[in-house]
This record gives C-alpha cells, structure tokens and sequence, in this order.
C-alpha cells in the first residue's frame, strides 16, 4: 500500500489540489485577478501531474498489448483528458473558438511539435529512423479528411443549415473512426507496427507489474475524474486571470492541448531516443487524427444540445498552416525513414505556429 501512494504521489498531489480548490474557489474569484492567475497555474500544474499519472497507466497497458493497441489506448487517453477539459470549459461560456483553436493547436503541437522534436533527437543521434511508412499515410490522408470536413467546409455552410450540417458531421467522424479503429486492430493492423530487433540482455517487467491491469485502469478513469475536477476550477480562474490582459485568445486553446500532449511529449521523445520511430509516428499523428475525428463529435453534439454553435470553420492562417503542415508530413513521412533535417522542418513550422499565435493570428 505504502509503495502504491509512493508511486501515485503526483495524482495524490492533484487529488489534494483538487479538495483545496473547490472550497476556495469563491475566494479565489473574488480576490483580484492576479490570485486568479496564479490560481490557474498552479491548477494547470496539477492537471498536468494528474494527466502524467494517466499517461503513465496507458503506458503500463501500451506495453502489455503492444502495437497498434498501445499508443491507440495512449492517445485514446490523452483525448479523453482534453474532451473532458474542453468539455468543462465550454460549459462555463467560454470563447465559441475554444474548440477550433485546440483542435488546431493540438494538431501543430503533434505533428510539428512532437514528431519534429522526436525526428530531430532521434536524427541527431541515431541518423536514419525507420518505420513503417503505410501508417503514416494512412494517418496524413485521414487527418486531411477530417480537417476537411470538420474545420474547412464548415466556413461556406450557411448559418441556418448549421444543425443539419453539424449531425452530418457527427455521423462522418464516427463512420471514419469506426473503419478506421477496424483497420487499426483488425485485418490491417500491420499497418501500425514495425519489427525491431530486440536488445540483448533486454530486462523484462516483473509478472506483478505488467499483468496488474485493473489497477491501471482504476488509476486512469480516477485520473480523468481528477482531471475534471481541476479544470472547473481552472477555466474560470484562466479567463478571469487573463481578462483584460490582451493575450491573444488562442492562448488558452494552446494551454488545453500542451496539457493533454505533455505526457506524449515524453513518451515519443523516449521512443525516438531508443530508436523506435514507429512508436513515435503512432503517437503523433494518432494523437493527431484522435484530437479531431473524436473531439469534433463530441463537442459538436455538445452544441446540439445546448442549441449555441461553436465557430468550427478554420482562419485562412490556421487553414494554411494544416496543409502546408500535411503537405510535408506527407513528403517526409512518405519513405519509411525520418532524419534530423525532416524533423527540423517540422519543428521550424512549430515555432511559426508559436509566432503566429503570440502576433493573434
């Protein structure tokens, strides 16, 4: 039991960060913004202990099944965090284009961000990193689409045809991700997975360790539960914190995706540095192609329930940096090795995203 809270001390710290909150909240509302500030980011540090504790639980499971089953359950995991965080912030009348910038924002932080991180690590030092190419363009092709539908078409839809067109969306996304999640864990599986020769000497987890999965999970679910907790604290303390201090708007959507990306952000660069690329490609871009074809539905029944559209159609400058983003994942990722140069490519347009995001645009 003593080794169990040891372990868990960073969820332990968010669960005490979370019964703290809740009974202070009006004070912490009501006590100037600079409280309200502080408030949010030392709430946005234990959300982000709290989603390391899940990520490492999806890991625990990653392991034990294996690919595409593994990083499917991590991304799947780190969706469900940001679902639950937007969830709860639009809830609190947060900005209509909350939802569009953190898909957005998610999306360069994965594949610019993440993958453009890892390729340039893992380029620097071990040169050529393979992998299996037939996910990444499965992977880019289906992002493509689901921006496409989701976040382009929406800007030409008519706002009187917005219900209509938001079930149409609805239905699209989950007759995407059904075929996709068949070909993922079915006949097309390969697709996911590389063969890497394995280290000699190569320690194995102990028995214990890697069959005790229901802890795992009832560690992951509290997780998310915790996770919620905080975030309804959260969000209301970051909009008062920042009202009136002319931070660009898109600065919350970032601060929603870096939350749930930050355990990913671990996780590829370990892989990348142990020279499993395949690891890294699965996170990325499924985390990626996660973000959108199962937060869109989500989010956009959400809207139909409550009757208030959300500002889904993209900016032409977020527009124009997802294709240029898919146009060079899809040139680099289209030959089954990653180097430093490509992944330097993508981080450079990760820094632009950056730039562009602190100018408001």
């Amino acid at each position: 039991m003593l080794t169990l809270l040891k372990d868990e001390k960073l969820l332990l710290l968010a669960i005490v960060m979370a019964c703290v909150a809740f009974p202070l909240e009006p004070w912490l509302l009501h006590n100037g913004q600079v409280t309200a500030l502080v408030a949010g980011g030392v709430l946005i540090a234990a959300i982000v202990c709290a989603s390391m504790r899940v990520a490492h639980h999806a890991e625990v499971l990653a392991e034990k099944f294996g690919d595409p089953y593994g990083t499917m359950i991590l991304t799947l995991s780190a969706v469900l965090v940001e679902v639950v965080i937007l969830a709860i912030m639009m809830s609190n009348e947060a900005s209509p284009t909350l939802v569009r910038d953190t898909i957005y924002s998610a999306v360069m932080l994965d594949i610019n961000g993440i993958l453009g991180l890892a390729a340039l690590m893992g380029g620097i030092k071990h040169g050529e990193q393979s992998y299996n190419d037939d996910s990444a363009r499965t992977y880019s092709v289906m992002i493509l689409t689901a921006m496409g539908v989701s976040m382009v078409v929406p800007e030409f839809i008519p706002k009187a045809d917005w219900k209509i067109y938001s079930a149409f969306t609805i239905g699209a996304m989950v007759l995407l991700y059904t075929l996709f999640l068949r070909m993922q864990v079915g006949p097309h599986s390969y697709f996911f997975s590389y063969s890497y020769p394995e280290k000699k000497g190569r320690k194995r987890a102990p028995e214990g360790e890697a069959t005790n999965l229901k802890l795992s999970v009832g560690v992951l679910v509290f997780g998310i539960i915790v996770i919620g907790a905080l975030a309804e604290v959260m969000s209301k303390a970051l909009d008062l914190g920042l009202e009136g201090t002319g931070a660009p708007p898109v600065m919350t959507a970032i601060v929603v995706a870096a939350i749930s990306a930050a355990p990913e952000i671990l996780t590829a660069l370990r892989a990348a540095l142990a020279n499993r690329m395949q690891s890294v490609v699965n996170v990325a871009l499924g985390a990626s192609l996660s973000t959108v074809i199962l937060t869109v539905p989500v989010m956009e029944a959400m809207a139909l329930y409550t009757g208030q559209p959300f500002q889904m159609a993209m900016t032409p400058v977020q527009t124009v940096m997802v294709l240029i983003t898919l146009v060079v994942s899809a040139i680099n990722l289209n030959d089954g090795e990653t180097n430093a140069i490509e992944g330097m490519t993508h981080f450079v347009l990760f820094a632009t995203f950056i730039m562009l995001s602190l100018l408001g645009l």
